[in-house]
Formats: C-alpha cells, sequence, structure tokens
C-alpha cells in the first residue's frame, strides 16, 4: 500500500541523510521524494511517498518523529490530499502527427514548451492518476525521453501540517 508521508523540519545540512537512512533500515522504499523550503526559510517540507504495511509506515512515523531536526510528521489518508507531480516529456512527433499531439495535450491541460523538426517537449503538471491515462495516450508517438519530480502533497481544507 502507498503511503505519503509529509515531513516538516529544521532547514539544516544532514537532516534528509538521516530521513533516507531511517527509511532504508527499515527496508521502506521511497517511490518518490521532494523536498522544499517552506513560507518560513528555516523550515523544510519533506514529501515522501512509500510503499509498505500499514504497521511498518505507523512504526517510521513514530522513529521520523524521534529525529531531532523533526517538527512535524503527518501521514496523509489519501481522501484528505491534494497530490501533484510535474512531467516532462520529449516525444518524436513529425508535422503529421503534430496536430494530433496537441489536440491530447490540449484535453489533457499540458503544454508545449519545446519544439524541433522531429521532436515536442511537453510540460504537465497533475495528479499521478491522470498522469498515467496522459501516459497511456502519448506512448504510441514514442517517449524518447521522461523526467519527472517527485510526488508533492498538501492536505485539504483549512487544516495545516504545522
Amino acid at each position: 500500500m502507498k503511503h505519503t508521508i509529509s515531513i516538516l523540519v529544521e532547514n539544516k545540512a544532514g537532516v534528509l541523510s538521516r530521513i533516507s537512512g531511517l527509511f532504508s533500515r527499515r527496508g521502506f522504499n521511497i517511490d518518490s521524494l521532494a523536498v522544499g523550503v517552506t513560507e518560513n526559510p528555516e523550515v523544510s517540507r519533506i514529501t515522501i511517498v512509500a510503499d509498505g504495511d500499514d504497521h511498518t509506515a505507523q512504526q517510521l512515523e513514530k522513529q521520523l518523529n524521534k529525529l531531532v531536526d523533526t517538527m512535524k510528521v503527518k501521514t496523509l489518508d489519501d481522501n484528505e490530499l491534494i497530490e501533484r507531480e510535474l512531467r516532462l516529456i520529449k516525444v518524436s512527433a513529425y508535422p503529421a502527427q503534430r496536430s494530433e499531439i496537441l489536440t491530447i495535450c490540449d484535453v489533457m491541460g499540458a503544454r508545449i514548451i519545446d519544439m524541433t523538426p522531429s521532436t515536442l517537449t511537453i510540460e504537465i503538471c497533475d495528479s499521478q492518476a491522470n498522469l498515467e491515462r496522459f501516459n497511456n495516450m502519448i506512448e504510441g508517438y514514442r517517449i524518447k525521453e521522461l523526467v519527472r519530480t517527485g510526488v508533492i502533497a498538501i492536505q485539504k481544507g483549512s487544516v495545516t501540517i504545522k
């Protein structure tokens, strides 16, 4: 089962290393990792998507809370989060195919950010489910290169993780 964990930490060197080491020691594979400074430059938010059972996730959350530089840990339930991932995708696109690819991009909310005589580079930011749908629609155009960020997530509603 996938778990999305949001961790607020002090913005210091070595914090990410200690957190990833904890995951490694527990045998918890990280599927996605994103780190960024929050509205407070002294605090960073780490968003981790990992695969594992519920018991391991609970133990991991307890261990994360014990780390010195950790301020807050919250495992976000799928029903209470908004998630996004950014993908840049370079596809083969000769003139005869371009209108089809442009239509798919328009419908799915993607945009063309670079064009050569034989390729298009597409930018799309969406939920993982919609990104997979998009990939399925364009895979017939031969994806030459795909780059993706880690998932970022925020809790729905007015509740904040602070």
